[in-house]
């Protein structure tokens, strides 16, 4: 143990009272429990699990996005380029597009081996849930770093503001009893508020999406950043930028964090000249996250047969980038005006950081967020305003950390500071579980969740007349039960001409604005050569019996233009809802 010296913080020493010879512990190393860390992180992949499963028992999830992730991994499991018909058809992508020229995602490549041994939609609900739980163990060593915050040297690995040097209360090894107590309740809530997070419920009642790489990748970025074991930092942040074609600039966002915790302070010398290691890296992330998403966006993705300019959603702001940009110089309250033209918008901002108390505004890590949170509350696509979806996952590790990072600073200060501390941590900690319970825990527990609708469980019985290997044009929540034995796009706007059509005649499905388009798909559909084969539930079967042109058909070819989204008026008015 130290010996308290009586001096004031800023005399007392810079290493505990050690012999040479005597290695202090890993920062907080007895408040890390193997079966604590084994427990919260079943119940964070059971969690998850359980919400995807539901949503596929209920079939609640499509061939948007499920259906596209499945024929996009199978590919990679063959050997071949991630391509996606659902994907391609309804946006009128050439045959030939991969799904690298819609998002930048190699890494999802990494997903193969499964698929070698179930290639099944459900394989990707799982392995979401497994690569989520990942990222329980790495939060609890964050909770650790805050609230013990030294490195295995002696020293602080953060201070006593979380920035840099430093010891925290005269005990620079924190092994503090007191200290290590406080440390695992930390770490163990930490791992709980994770798991159980309302973030990771909607990722996982969405099936499967980037973001299951995205969490673990971000919270290791930030975990061995503040380990400062920066070259497997960088190897994470490497990763993101191989994830989706923005995290590239959540990236840069960390290395102007470092660069600010690196940066000189203080009157001694070694403050005065700063951590040269911290600045190198922080410099090389705040270049080379940004040129790697420029590089991705502007290079990669349009040689994958993808358009640059294809996800733009910004038209308040200008036509494109450029043109936004020199609006937005030319009068900075554009992006206000931008960010708040709908109510959900400031409510999005105000339930992220109100839900946690605003404690992650009290650390700088919450810089890392600004990029992602711009692209939703500056975009006019509504779908990107809600928190029924998996993008809050996206914010989830950033929010978390720097909540961590905020109340081991008020821990260190003692005092009225750390009684403070406790009652904004457990005050954080009661909303975020409650919001769990309300927005997607309750109803794991509830049967009637389980089970589809009327016609949803109809739409599965339609989905078993059609025989394997047939060409299929299928409503959007049954295409995931057949993309592993049939060729299936989606039923859209456009008829296809295909041998089966499964669709809907009074229940509005993604992608039609209304149930009577529907409707009129099926009238126009039996007058020109197909036929009902089967019907429940106003789902129906048509064959195709005859040759006969259908009024409007088209199949994608190489000199097809992709085309956008049409979102339905009635998205986006509410922040729980999608």
């Amino acid at each position: 143990m130290p010996v308290e010296t009586g001096l004031s913080p800023s005399t007392r020493p810079n290493r505990p009272l050690l012999p040479r010879t005597t290695r202090p512990p890993a920062p907080g190393a007895a408040a890390l429990s193997g079966r604590r860390t084994a427990a919260l992180t079943l119940l964070c992949f059971a969690v998850v699990a359980a919400c995807g499963l539901q949503q596929w028992s209920a079939v609640l999830l499509g061939g948007f996005d499920l259906g596209i992730f499945h024929q996009g991994v199978a590919g990679y499991a063959h050997l071949e380029l991630p391509i996606s018909p659902v994907k391609s058809y309804h946006h009128e992508f050439p045959p030939s597009f991969s799904l690298l020229g819609d998002h930048f995602s190699p890494i999802l490549a990494a997903l193969a081996p499964l698929y070698w041994i179930w290639e099944d939609p459900r394989t990707l609900i799982l392995g979401q849930a497994l690569l989520l739980a990942a990222g329980v163990p790495l939060i609890r060593r964050i909770a650790v770093r805050c609230f013990t915050p030294t490195d295995d040297t002696g020293t602080s690995s953060t201070g006593t503001d979380g920035t840099g040097p430093g010891s925290v209360d005269g005990d620079p090894a924190g092994t503090d009893p007191a200290r290590l107590r406080t440390a695992r309740l930390a770490a163990d809530l930490a791992g709980l508020v994770y798991g159980l997070g309302w973030p990771l419920l909607a990722a996982g009642r969405g099936g499967f999406h980037e973001v299951a790489f995205a969490v673990p990748l971000t919270l290791l970025m930030l975990e061995r950043g503040l380990a400062r074991r920066y070259g497997t930092a960088a190897l994470a942040a490497a990763l993101l930028c191989l994830t989706k074609e923005d995290l590239g600039l959540l990236v840069g966002m960390y290395g102007l964090v470092l660069l600010w915790r690196g940066r000189p302070r203080g009157d001694r010398q070694g403050e005065r000249a700063g951590d040269r290691r911290t600045l190198a890296y922080g410099a090389g992330l705040l270049i080379g996250g940004p040129l790697a998403a420029a590089l991705a966006i502007v290079e990669l993705i349009p040689a994958m047969g993808g358009q640059p300019d294809y996800y733009w959603v910004y038209g308040p702001l200008g036509p494109d980038a450029g043109t936004a940009f020199g609006n937005v110089l030319g009068d900075p309250l554009l992006l206000v005006q931008v960010a708040t033209n709908a109510t959900v918008k400031p409510l999005l901002v105000l339930w992220l950081f109100g839900t946690l108390l605003l404690l992650p505004l009290r650390s700088a890590t919450t810089l890392c967020l600004l990029p992602l949170l711009a692209e939703r509350v500056l975009s006019d696509n509504p779908n990107h305003w809600s928190i029924a979806h998996h993008y809050d996952a996206f914010l989830w590790p950033v929010l978390l950390t720097a909540t961590l990072e905020a109340l081991g600073r008020l821990h260190a200060r003692g005092g009225l500071h750390r009684r403070t501390g406790y009652g904004l941590g457990t005050a954080a900690v009661a909303i975020s579980l409650v919001s769990s319970l309300v927005l997607g825990g309750i109803s794991l527990l509830t049967p009637a969740f389980w089970r589809p609708s009327a016609s949803n469980a109809a739409l599965v019985r339609g989905a078993a007349q059609i025989p394997d290997g047939a060409l299929v044009e299928a409503d959007n929540q049954v295409v995931p039960r057949l993309v592993g034995r049939t060729d299936v796009v989606l039923v859209d706007g456009v008829p296809r001409g295909r041998d089966y059509v499964l669709i809907r005649s009074d229940t509005r499905t993604f992608p039609f604005q209304t149930s009577a388009e529907q409707a009129e798909r099926i009238e126009l559909l039996l007058a020109h050569g197909y036929r009902q084969v089967w019907g429940e539930q106003g789902v129906v079967l048509l064959h195709r019996e005859s040759d006969e042109p259908v009024p409007g058909a088209r199949v994608p070819d190489d000199s097809s233009t992709p085309v956008k989204e049409i979102v339905p008026s009635d998205v986006g008015h509410n922040l729980f809802k999608g």
